[in-house]
């Protein structure tokens, strides 16, 4: 029989390890619940600390992209594999950081229609690129971030960004997770 969080039965480790529970908690505080594709790694520790630590680093860690920007990036990457999960929390997470809930939603919908400065919208056109042909991507790409001010880390970053939110959409969609019902009255 399959959980709330996903359409499969992985019952959650029991106990969980005092670091993992203490990891929780915190969440639990910043966020007012504990999202469910953190449930849904909790039948493997080693899974859960392996994506928490590529989400923390990928979308916490030092870049020179703001928190705002790799949660549009998420979005998009998102908004095009049609991750309902993803689309609903990490839309959440730019009505918040954006202060602006028309953006948020424009996002999730469809980006191209979002009123963004030029450079936003390379990088998510290049973050689109990625996402739906990664093949094609050329140095005349990369050159039209360059342009934008992007330095070559942030092109990486922007990159790393993009790929570990296709794996995570393929992830969420496929187990049918589904988004915590908090995540849609966030900051509206």
């Amino acid at each position: 029989m399959s959980d709330p969080v996903t359409q499969l039965n992985l019952p959650a480790t029991d106990p969980l390890p005092e670091r993992t529970q203490k990891y929780l908690d915190i969440a639990e505080q910043k966020l007012g619940m504990v999202p469910n594709v953190l449930r849904a790694y909790l039948f493997d520790i080693a899974k859960f600390d392996a994506f928490v630590g590529m989400y923390n680093d990928l979308m916490l860690g030092d870049s020179g992209l703001s928190k705002l920007e790799r949660e549009m990036i998420a979005v998009v990457v998102s908004s095009i594999n049609r991750c309902w999960y993803c689309q609903v929390a990490h839309g959440a997470a730019v009505r918040e950081l954006s202060g602006d809930p028309a953006l948020g939603e424009a996002m999730v919908m469809n980006y191209r229609a979002a009123p963004l400065d030029t450079r936003t919208r390379a990088m998510l056109d290049f973050a689109a690129l990625v996402t739906e042909s990664s093949a094609k991507v050329c140095e005349a790409d990369r050159d039209a971030l360059r342009a934008q001010g992007f330095s070559d880390r942030d092109i990486f970053d922007i990159i790393a960004v993009v790929g570990f939110f296709s794996m995570s959409n393929r992830m969420a969609s496929a187990m049918g997770m589904q988004p915590n019902p908090e995540s849609h009255a966030m900051a509206r």
